[in-house]
């Protein structure tokens, strides 16, 4: 066999160096190879807390690298939003959030950014119904007990919130609309103060992901009342839904995504898409996301775009017809 000419030999590795040196530096090295941080923009014990524990330990024990969770509450989300917004657009900055995300600007007179076009979206990693809970020290035991007396008497029931624009907030409007309600909120730095404060009755209501607010229903602290899922959920089977309890309107779920900082190169938010889907596989598989009542979700990048655009629309359109005013 003809062995190639010493001069074709040098002329084919120059080619290769020439190539490997005009590639820039990321390229040129396995991606990653450095801790992930994760970012949750709301305190520890919540419903997204929790679901980005999950999400981080498993895509850690596949990636080979750590993916560490970092809290960073303060401001509807937005502190930690905005950290993730301004970290190298690397992909080892990572921001693990939820429906409050994305209605930044509609729920906050002066957003920080923009989390529609500010962001790169990387997985939408899944859903979860809401749970309705109210103070334990309260008489009301069914959804219908609790909408005449809110009725009755307004200035005696407030709603906490865990964010502007979270999920809570959203399905709060719509049993307010459903049921011809007005009812005073207020809201918090997480699902975790708010949920203290139901519970010490300073609050009298609360709806969140089933995920934060079951572990305190099940021991008395809150008392439960629906969740707002189309059929009742499998970890709280004894729990009616709000269409069992006369309101069939109310079905509403808080989901959960990823996003990176704007300008992340298109193929490392296609790896780490195909990391989180792999991971919601695997949590999946083992159960681990159905013992949180967890529905994973795995999709494309450009199908949680679509969502996102959608999900919004949907959402500033409740909004809007509550009159709810930005702050």
């Amino acid at each position: 066999m003809k062995q190639p000419s010493m001069h074709r030999r040098w002329y084919c590795c120059a080619a290769l160096l020439l190539g490997s040196s005009l590639l820039p530096a990321w390229a040129q090295s396995r991606f990653p190879d450095a801790p992930i941080k994760m970012i949750v923009p709301f305190a520890p014990g919540g419903g997204v807390d929790t679901a980005g524990r999950l999400i981080a330990r498993q895509m850690q024990s596949r990636l080979g690298v750590s993916v560490v969770v970092e809290n960073r509450a303060g401001a509807n989300g937005s502190v930690g939003g905005k950290a993730v917004q301004i970290a190298p657009a690397d992909g080892y900055t990572l921001l693990f959030s939820g429906a409050t995300h994305v209605l930044a600007k509609q729920v906050m007179a002066k957003a920080p950014y923009d989390p529609v076009t500010d962001f790169a979206p990387v997985a939408r990693v899944g859903e979860a119904p809401l749970l309705l809970v109210i103070s334990p020290n309260l008489p009301e035991q069914k959804l219908g007990e609790v909408v005449q007396s809110a009725r009755q008497s307004p200035d005696k029931w407030t709603a906490a919130l865990p964010a502007m624009g979270a999920p809570s907030h959203l399905a709060t409007l719509l049993l307010a609309q459903k049921s011809n309600l007005k009812i005073t909120t207020v809201p918090y730095k997480g699902t975790a103060p708010a949920l203290v404060d139901v519970a010490g009755g300073h609050a009298q209501i609360l709806m969140d992901s089933i995920i934060a607010l079951l572990p305190m229903a099940k021991t008395g602290k809150v008392k439960p009342v629906v969740t707002t899922s189309a059929k009742r959920s499998s970890i709280a089977p004894d729990i009616p839904t709000a269409a069992e309890s006369g309101m069939p309107g109310l079905v509403y779920t808080s989901w959960y995504g990823i996003w990176a900082p704007l300008g992340t190169p298109v193929d490392r938010v296609q790896f780490l898409n195909n990391a989180v889907n792999e991971a919601v596989a695997e949590l999946n598989r083992s159960g681990a996301f159905a013992a949180l009542g967890i529905d994973g979700i795995t999709e494309s990048v450009e199908q949680f775009t679509r969502f996102i655009a959608a999900d919004v629309a949907q959402n500033a359109e409740l909004l809007r017809g509550a009159g709810f005013k930005p702050e």
